[in-house]
């Protein structure tokens, strides 16, 4: 059997598809690795979108030896052997940490003198976002740069490079069930020619019924039903927003990812016009863990014509937004002494029926614009008033 995750592995940056933004020819993140300048760094993206292949190309590139480890079986002994072999030495290891978001707490401060000192290369990567689950001190020693799930154009390219022969169907399917994910396409690529039959799509289902972790198995429609979903929702319009809910669920979406968009708009797009829709809709991501299908669909349901019906408002989204920008961009006021933990002259708002005219910020600052609708309004119109006394 032809193992084609393994002969398709990209060996270099231009080799490598979907992730442009990083293996371009002037992309940053190449250019550090070429000039042999690359500080230690964290990737994070999806299942199957080159994490690993990226960190063996930079350490072929800056030409390092590789050692490779999973946090979920490190032992802290391995690492100090390999530290002690190389701390006399001009060369500098490559130390490769998988679901790096599971490092421990001890693990991590082993890490960090060798961070410090630069005797090693540290990078790691992980399927969920690692900057929370990092001590501030290793991110503050360290580069995080995401990856994208590989598209559909992205995944025919390196289906290109195999000799396979298929008909359009099947390659349509064999792309779009993958999800993105380039080792589950190859993967099953790899299973199918072993079978010595032509490679059909009712063969491809026969194998994958579904698509692969992310959804929908038609062509191209996992983000776009995805995106069609929550612009329903936004747009207030029910009886779409079932629909397009409808296809994720029969093209196999996990109800966990179906919750976890839910979520986040109800405070994106609804917000504090109906604060209650947060609620619920946390409330249906921790049923459909525990349920599962087919009765999820009803949860999932009755959160999405519940976001529908609810009046929208994105004053959250603009408001913290704004204040980032304003703090990236060098924002940064000395806090009042008043306010500080053991400030002098603090006036406590309850001792005067519930709010005071006090100075909260050294000079003014304007983030929060609140609508004029559903619960926000009674909300803008009490701030306005207190502030108005």
């Amino acid at each position: 059997m032809a193992d084609f995750t393994y002969l398709l592995r990209p060996k270099t940056f231009d080799e490598v598809v979907g992730q442009s933004h990083l293996c371009s020819s002037d992309a940053p993140l190449r250019s550090l690795c070429e000039s042999g300048n690359l500080t230690h760094s964290f990737f994070y993206g999806p299942p199957g979108c080159g994490k690993t292949t990226l960190a063996r190309i930079i350490a072929s590139v800056m030409e390092l030896p590789f050692y490779e480890f999973n946090a979920t079986s490190l032992k802290i002994d391995d690492l100090r052997k390999i530290f002690n072999q190389y701390e006399n030495s001009l060369t500098k290891p490559l130390v490769f940490i998988d679901e790096v978001h599971r490092l421990a707490k001890n693990q991590q401060e082993v890490l960090l003198p060798v961070m410090e000192k630069n005797s090693a290369l540290v990078i790691g990567v992980s399927t969920e976002n690692p900057y929370f689950s990092l001590t501030a001190a290793m991110r503050s020693r360290s580069l995080l740069f995401e990856l994208q799930t590989i598209g559909d154009d992205a995944l025919e390219a390196l289906l290109g490079r195999t000799s396979i022969v298929m008909d359009d169907e099947a390659k349509e399917y064999l792309i779009a069930s993958s999800g993105g994910d380039a080792r589950a396409m190859l993967k099953l690529l790899e299973v199918v020619s072993a079978l010595n039959k032509p490679i059909t799509i009712e063969l491809l289902k026969s194998l994958r019924p579904t698509a692969q972790a992310q959804g929908s198995s038609e062509a191209g429609v996992h983000y776009d039903l995805a995106s069609a979903l929550i612009k329903s929702i936004r747009g207030s319009d029910a009886d779409a927003a079932i629909y397009y809910l409808a296809r994720l669920i029969e093209g196999g979406e996990p109800p966990e990812f179906i919750a976890r968009r839910l979520v986040i708009l109800s405070s994106e797009d609804v917000g504090n016009a109906n604060p209650q829709a947060l609620t619920l809709c946390t409330s249906a991501m921790m049923s459909v863990k525990q349920i599962g299908y087919p009765e999820s669909r009803i949860i999932l349901a009755q959160a999405v014509i519940y976001l529908c019906a609810s009046p929208k408002s994105n004053t959250a989204y603009n408001a913290i937004n704004a204040a980032l920008e304003a703090v990236r961009n060098g924002v940064i006021l000395e806090i009042p002494e008043a306010i500080r933990p053991r400030g002098q002259n603090y006036l406590y708002p309850h001792e005067y029926g519930g709010w005071v005219e006090q100075k909260y910020l050294s000079k003014p600052l304007k983030f929060v614009e609140f609508k004029n609708s559903g619960y926000e309004a009674k909300m803008g119109e009490w701030m306005e008033k207190v502030w108005k006394r």
